[in-house]
């Protein structure tokens, strides 16, 4: 007896997958920054220095005095040799006074009169930058700095962004198959 058969072989179909990747690029382009620095305020106040310089002694150690002061050393000076010339006289009165005791009184006053002592050469040194005196005071001076703030500007830029999206897509690679086979 012949029993009927059924064979059936199947095929398995192959599926591919196609994949196209997806690109990608960023660029970020550089902030702009725009500074300002404004000039700081500055404040500068000044007294003036006096200098007070006095060249009186010196003029007057050369012998260029002022009129009030030449008059009254040349009376000072008078009355010095009024004084001396009283004292003098004074001497050859007392002199005469003791002739009798004997001497050469008359004598004695005679030669000092006709030859009198020799005058005094003296080197004078002059006052020169010594004499003259001199004051300062000093002068101030305020310097008053007030500083500005610098200004920024900035311009953040965004980033630029370009995106292409990959696919997927199914590909039959190989259909399956299906064979019956039938027998009787």
């Amino acid at each position: 007896m012949n029993i009927p058969q059924i064979q059936i072989e199947t095929r398995p179909a192959k599926l591919g997958l196609q994949i196209d990747k997806p690109q990608q690029s960023i660029e970020q382009p550089k902030a702009s920054i725009q500074q300002t620095q404004p000039a700081a305020i500055l404040d500068i106040r000044r007294t003036q220095p006096t200098l007070t310089i006095d060249q009186t002694e010196a003029w007057a150690s050369m012998e260029r005095k002022n009129i009030l002061r030449a008059m009254d050393e040349f009376a000072k000076e008078g009355l010095s040799a009024v004084q001396e010339g009283m004292a003098r006289r004074a001497s050859e009165g007392t002199q005469m006074m003791r002739i009798e005791d004997g001497g050469e009184a008359i004598q004695n006053i005679a030669k000092n009169n006709a030859y009198p002592s020799p005058a005094d050469i003296n080197v004078r040194f002059l006052l020169g930058r010594f004499g003259v005196k001199y004051s300062i005071e000093p002068g101030k001076t305020d310097i008053n700095v007030e500083p500005q703030k610098p200004t920024l500007d900035v311009q953040v830029n965004k980033p630029i962004h370009e995106y292409t999206p990959g696919k997927v897509s199914g590909v039959m690679e190989d259909y399956g198959e299906v064979r019956i086979d039938f027998r009787a």
